[in-house]
């Protein structure tokens, strides 16, 4: 209520007598009771100047010094900052890095100090990186005080002066005029064409026409009262004076900021599904060790110091050393590929996020649109012709080409009009701006480009019909009119709205000169107006006359009048030509795409009609009061079928993105504004356009469209199924070498017989033979079923009962085969008596060991191929389609290899020499798990036909 209070309804007094409340100077209660019964929207001028202590003069010097005092600059609040050692500190205190640093202890324990220091070197890269998210806040609060103007023109003492923006105080004066930058939240009280442009607040493209008369509707938001101009927006055209009510964190631009550093940014889910599986290894790990050093002390009667080293064993073996390392580098080069598509990646665990997507919330203008006006109609002397090209560009064609006098002379006095009733001004691209852009109001700078691709020499004809004055645009008038010198007198253009035009002509240029304007006549232009209508173009009718030299005063009544009907120019805000496909793969892929924004709904409606977002006849349109209306279980309730959301306050799009996120969908949100930065951090994924989005936008998101192509997102969410199905992929992987590894731990505590593996080999296998292979799984190519699936659930973990039972099958296979080979070692050296002793000394069980090892390797070869898909056969996605999968294979046999025969190495990890005869019956290992696993899922699939294998 009090920020409310302070946004529009707080009245000024002088500072004595006041009490401070949050931050600010709070006026006495019988004050706020007054302006609560009268917003300052509401009130007659001269209240305006009563209600906020001032004068059309201004405020005096000293003045604007006690206010300046007691509200505090004219900038926004930042939010209070932990330390910058308790922010580092938090990386290292939670228990992904409490148990990597445990596994980097007992690798110190046993004596292996490089392998610890690499451990310890990811948890510090991974810290790295979580305290480089700390001040994503911090840097969109920095972007949105940028858009924030430097200087403002104020009235002090009744004289205009230029000072600091953040010096403006309740209470100022503003001038204004085109091209201004407004610094503080103001109430309009003169006004000569006044129009801003609220796209950083609204995203809206076409600028708002501004009033000085009172506003009593009760129906409007702030943002859509005509007598109020916001902080972060900018003056199109016109001039205007107006009073400053609100200033830094009290204005609208700074309850956006608020807004963007409210929500929490938790953990992605990515990393939320990590924490779990961590937990649960590092529980599991504990529990399974304790009980192995329990029960082998007491029931086995092995020795204590013998079962805490196998119960050490069972820890390390559990533990997935070379997990983070794997994912980070296979997210590393996911982000890589996408950046080389046009999507930059801000934070890597989120890209998993985007394989779940289910819903995108999407602005309009900017997003689905290039929020540029461009005139795609005009209608002259009775035709209609077609205009080609894109933004404000003036490159492209109008068809067809008029030709022959009747129409040739209206079609070249209509775009004579347009570039001369015109106050806006093109802008070419340049390092900073790489498109072409408009100074000045939209639909004016549409009309220039229309004239330019119509071939008008804008010099020749600016020397041919210079300006002697101009009436500028008025709500009561719709028109605005420009008068011209000529040889023979004046010539004067009007354009505005096509029937308060229309109701000034009394002819029509059809033929080569005009001819009176009859019912008929004026039947047949509103058809083609409420044509255009129809289909959400925005209209503006063009005429002229000409007059004798005037040495009076011009007024509305006397110049626009007897006007000459030329034409209307029919403009849109073009869809992305990319857009219509993007949404056709959205919905094959089972993902929702709702638009929310803040225009009005039947023209958003017509836009998400023509790229194919609305399919239903009747589609519910939800508007922010509507919104404002509901709880949160009511908004929930509403989301089932076609909705779009129109007229759509930044807290608006908040709530809808929580409602979505409430329902267990997983939300990416597309915007460009600042109006779209809450949403933004909000959703689970936010996307932003890199070229048309502003920096508050850009900070708050987690991806970048770099060159504003809307279907990269679609090929976003394609790359993060699919890492989400490689990092499942490798986690089989290792999880079912983790089986074979923990299993001859337990069994010789249980049974007493000779320890199959031991902790250092186990190492081996995690940061040596396995790492390659596990990577080159987390880049496997996307199956071609990805993108016809629909989104995994949003609680689905990387780890579920289906992948645990495909690990120990797969694992259970390869230690049945590795303890075969085990045993028959002994077997062949004539020792059938393996129980008595875990650790024995004699050289029998070196090579039993060793066999093991180098078995657990060559079944690791088929566990790999088979992993590289959830589906029967490999022939699909070809054999060698994955290079370094085969060179991953191939580098961990030579390490293998090298570990068994180099003598020093061989040491180290307890190994002797094998004959050539015993690695061709290992060799058979990994067919034997890749055969086997292939028929399983042949036997699956014909039982479940249906069946994703997952």
């Amino acid at each position: 209520e009090h920020a409310r209070c302070c946004a529009l309804r707080e009245p000024l007094r002088p500072v004595r007598g006041r009490t401070r409340h949050e931050g600010r100077v709070r006026p006495p209660d019988h004050l706020v009771q007054q302006m609560a019964l009268a917003p300052i929207h509401s009130l007659p001028i001269p209240d305006v100047f009563t209600a906020l202590e001032t004068t059309p003069d201004g405020l005096t010097a000293a003045e604007a010094a006690l206010r300046l005092a007691a509200y505090g600059p004219n900038k926004l609040a930042a939010l209070p900052l932990s330390p910058r050692w308790q922010k580092l500190t938090r990386q290292f205190v939670h228990p992904v890095a409490g148990l990597l640093f445990m596994a980097g202890l007992i690798a110190l324990l046993i004596g292996s100090t490089a392998l610890a220091v690499v451990i310890w070197l990811v948890v510090l890269v991974n810290a790295a990186f979580a305290y480089w998210q700390e001040y994503r806040a911090e840097q969109a609060t920095a972007a949105l005080e940028g858009l924030l103007p430097a200087y403002a023109r104020a009235l002090r003492g009744g004289q205009e002066t230029q000072v600091h923006a953040w010096e403006i105080v309740p209470g100022d004066v503003l001038i204004l005029a085109q091209g201004d930058n407004i610094s503080a939240d103001a109430r309009v009280v003169e006004q000569f064409g006044l129009r801003a442009n609220q796209a950083n607040l609204t995203g809206e493209s076409i600028a708002s026409i501004k009033t000085a008369a009172a506003s009593m509707r009760v129906d409007l938001s702030d943002l859509e009262r005509p007598n109020l101009i916001f902080a972060g927006t900018s003056v199109s055209s016109g001039t205007g004076r107006a009073v400053v009510y609100s200033t830094g964190s009290a204005t609208q631009f700074g309850r956006i900021a608020r807004l963007t550093q409210a929500p929490a940014e938790g953990p992605s889910l990515l990393e939320q599904r990590l924490l779990r599986l961590t937990r649960s290894l590092s529980i599991g790990a504990i529990g399974l060790g304790t009980i192995v050093f329990f029960v082998g002390t007491l029931e086995v009667g092995i020795p204590q110091l013998e079962a805490f080293l196998l119960a050490v064993g069972i820890v390390v073996a559990t533990i997935p050393e070379g997990l983070r390392p794997i994912l980070t580098l296979t997210l590393a080069i996911a982000v890589q590929r996408l950046a080389q598509n046009g999507v930059l990646i801000k934070k890597l665990a989120t890209l998993e996020t985007l394989g779940k997507t289910s819903v995108i919330c999407t602005d309009k203008s900017g997003t689905l649109t290039y929020n540029q006006m461009m005139v795609r109609d005009v209608w002259v002397a009775g035709q209609e012709l077609d205009v080609t090209g894109s933004g404000y560009e003036p490159a492209g064609e109008i068809t067809p080409v008029p030709s022959g006098l009747p129409i040739d002379a209206a079609y070249r006095l209509l775009l004579t009009a347009a570039i001369l009733c015109n106050n806006a001004r093109l802008l070419p691209p340049n390092e900073e701006r790489p498109r072409w852009g408009v100074l000045g109001d939209q639909t004016e700078g549409a009309l220039r480009v229309l004239a330019l691709k119509g071939g008008i020499n804008e010099e020749g004809v600016r020397q041919n019909y210079p300006r002697v004055h101009e009436l500028p645009f008025d709500a009561t008038r719709k028109r605005m009119s420009t008068i011209h010198r000529t040889g023979q007198g004046e010539l004067v253009f009007v354009k505005g709205a096509p029937r308060e035009v229309l109701q000034q002509c009394s002819h029509i240029q059809l033929t080569g000169s005009a001819v009176p304007l009859d019912e008929q006549a004026r039947q047949t232009v509103m058809a083609a107006n409420d044509n255009y209508a129809r289909r959400a173009r925005r209209v503006l009718a063009l005429a002229y006359r000409n007059m004798p030299a005037r040495r009076g005063r011009y007024k509305p009544e006397t110049v626009e009048c007897e006007l000459i009907f030329l034409g209307l120019a029919a403009m849109m805000d073009p869809p992305r030509p990319e857009v219509v496909m993007a949404l056709k793969s959205c919905r094959e892929a089972g993902i929702r795409t709702v638009m929310i924004t803040g225009d009005y709904g039947l023209t958003a409606e017509s836009l998400a009609r023509r790229v194919g977002m609305l399919a239903a006849e009747q589609p519910r349109i939800l508007t922010g009061g509507e919104v404002d209306a509901m709880t949160d279980e009511e908004l929930a309730g509403v989301l089932d079928g076609e909705i779009l959301f129109a007229r759509m306050a930044p807290e608006h799009k908040l709530r809808v993105v929580a409602a979505f996120q409430a329902r267990g969908d997983v939300v990416a949100v597309s915007g460009d504004g600042v109006n779209d930065a809450p949403a933004l951090r909000r959703a689970d994924i936010g996307f932003v356009m890199g070229l048309s989005g502003t920096d508050v936008a850009r900070e708050a998101a987690d991806a970048v469209l770099t060159d504003d192509n809307f279907a990269a997102i679609v090929n976003a969410i394609a790359e993060g199924r699919t890492v989400f199905d490689n990092i499942r992929k490798f986690l089989t992987f290792i999880m079912s070498s983790n089986v074979t590894e923990v299993v001859p731990f337990a069994l010789a505590a249980l049974f007493d017989i000779p320890l199959a593996l031991t902790v250092v080999q186990i190492l081996a296998m995690d940061l040596g033979t396995d790492l390659l292979p596990a990577l080159a799984l987390g880049l496997e190519r996307p199956e071609p079923e990805v993108m016809r699936n629909p989104p995994a659930r949003r609680e689905q973990p990387l780890v579920n009962g289906r992948l645990l039972r495909r690990a120990l099958w797969i694992g259970g296979l390869e230690t049945l085969l590795c303890y075969a080979a085990f045993f028959g070692v002994y077997y062949l050296a004539g020792n059938t008596a393996v129980r008595g002793s875990v650790f024995p000394a004699d050289g029998t069980y070196a090579t039993a060991t060793t066999v093991f090892f180098a078995g657990l390797v060559m079944g690791q070869i088929g566990s790999a191929l088979t992993n590289r898909t959830e589906r029967p056969g490999l022939r699909r996605l070809g054999w060698f389609s994955n290079r370094l999968l085969w060179i991953g294979l191939a580098a961990g046999v030579l390490l293998a290899l090298a570990i068994i025969y180099i003598p020093p190495l061989a040491r180290v990890f307890d190994h002797v020499p094998l004959p050539p005869s015993v690695w061709l019956v290992l060799g058979l290992f990994g067919p034997i798990v890749l055969v086997a696993d292939d028929l399983r899922k042949r036997l699956v699939r014909r039982l479940r036909p249906r069946a994703y294998l997952t």
